[in-house]
Parts: structure tokens; sequence; C-alpha cells
């Protein structure tokens, strides 16, 4: 794992998603102070280990990762991916220690932010505070959505909606919501959603069928946006605007 310093959270394409949102730019001023490097980590590199002790939070720039956990009988269970702009280390923040395991899933790169400093900064910084509540109440919603959509959902519609999750998230980032890569593997999506290899793989050819998506190796064209949402349960309404990114 590499390291770059120089990181200015006011110039950073994300910052709008990650801790400086909402704050000034004398507030950013500070928290850019306690940013201590980049990392750049390559595809499969830990970016931390089930057990490490917590050591702060980590803002990703670029790339993406998966947490995983790992249960008692050495069961492996994908809980999370995550893309630029998001937090990982939430999950250490109360225990101190890493229940998780967090994986570069391609060529990434996150912003160190030491715990210490953090939150000696956000107990001056009401709105950075503020933020970091907000990031801990939208991880709690995001693993509800995940627990609901494994207990209550079809095969198609687990799949349906991790793509339309991911065409989200790009879209907000200002990449395209209809043209995307998937950085993640065939066999993390089955293990992310309770399914196997081989079904995936046949959801994805029947969605093809469908006219739902067009798929060339990892990288996905949606080409019905309002189907795979009403398929997802998510009745989007989305109009595709231009790409101003990447």
């Amino acid at each position: 794992m590499s390291t770059h310093n120089f990181v200015r959270c006011s110039n950073c394409a994300v910052s709008k998603f990650c801790l400086p949102h909402t704050l000034s730019g004398e507030d950013i001023g500070q928290l850019e102070g306690i940013v201590q490097q980049k990392r750049v980590l390559h595809p499969g590199e830990a970016l931390y280990q089930s057990g490490d002790q917590f050591e702060g939070l980590y803002a990703i720039s670029s790339g993406s990762f998966k947490s995983v956990v790992i249960a008692s009988n050495g069961d492996s269970q994908i809980t999370q991916f995550a893309f630029p702009g998001e937090i990982l280390g939430f999950d250490a923040y109360h225990g101190k220690s890493h229940n998780t395991f967090a994986e570069a899933l391609e060529t990434s790169s996150v912003c160190f932010l030491p715990h210490s400093q953090l939150e000696t900064l956000a107990q001056k910084v009401p709105a950075l505070q503020n933020q970091l509540y907000n990031l801990f109440s939208a991880e709690i919603q995001e693993n509800n959505e995940f627990l609901l959509m494994m207990g209550k959902r079809s095969a198609e519609d687990r799949l349906a909606a991790l793509l339309m999750n991911v065409s989200s998230r790009y879209s907000q980032r200002g990449y395209s919501a209809t043209h995307f890569r998937l950085s993640m593997s065939r066999t993390d999506i089955a293990n992310y959603l309770g399914l196997t290899i081989e079904t995936v793989s046949r959801l994805i050819r029947r969605f093809q069928k469908e006219a739902l998506i067009e798929v060339n190796q990892r990288d996905i064209t949606i080409t019905d946006l309002v189907g795979l949402s009403e398929l997802a349960g998510t009745h989007c309404s989305h109009v595709e605007q231009p790409s101003n990114a990447g």
C-alpha cells in the first residue's frame, strides 16, 4: 500500500458526500489539518483486518471496497460495497476494534482521519459532529435495508435492487446512471445477496433476454431503467442526464 500526502478536501471531487459536506471553508481547513495522508490500495489489498485496533475512519476518494464479516465457523459474508465519498471504519467506532475487514475491489485511494483528532475537532465544530451522526444513521439505515432485502425478497428482486443501488450511487456522483462498471465479481455479488453464482449468472442472462440490461464482462448498460427499478421495488422515474465526470 502506497501513500500520498497533500490531501485537500476543498479540491476533492466527492467531498460533498463525505465529512466536509455542510462545513464552512474555515471548518474544512481545520479538517484538512488532521487528514494525515492518502493511501492507495491495489485490488485484493486489505485496508484493515478483523480484530485490528481502531485507529480512525477512512474516506474513499476513488475506487471501491467490500466489507466482510467472518463468522465463528469460518464462513464469510459481504455486508457492504463502498464507493467514493463513503466512509469505512464505523464498525470499530464503539468497540475500538474492527469486526469486519475491508478489501479493495480495484485500485482505490482513501483519506485517513485519525480518531482522536477527529473526535476533538468534532467537539469544536458542531457541523462536523452532525455530519458524523448523519453518516452513522445512514449506515444503520443501509444495514436495515440490507436485512429486509435478504429476508423478504426474491432472488431477481435482490439482484435488481443491487444494480439500481449502484446506478443511483454513481448517478449522485455525476457519473452515468445507465452505464457503469461493476467492480465486484459475480462471486462477491452472490455472497452479498445470499445466492449461488449459478443463480446470479442465470438472472443476468434473464435480465439481458428481457432487455433490462446489456452486459459486456463487468460493464453494465441499463437499457430499461424504469423496468429494472420497478423490479427492484424502487419505482424510478429518473431521466438520464449527461455525465459530467469520467
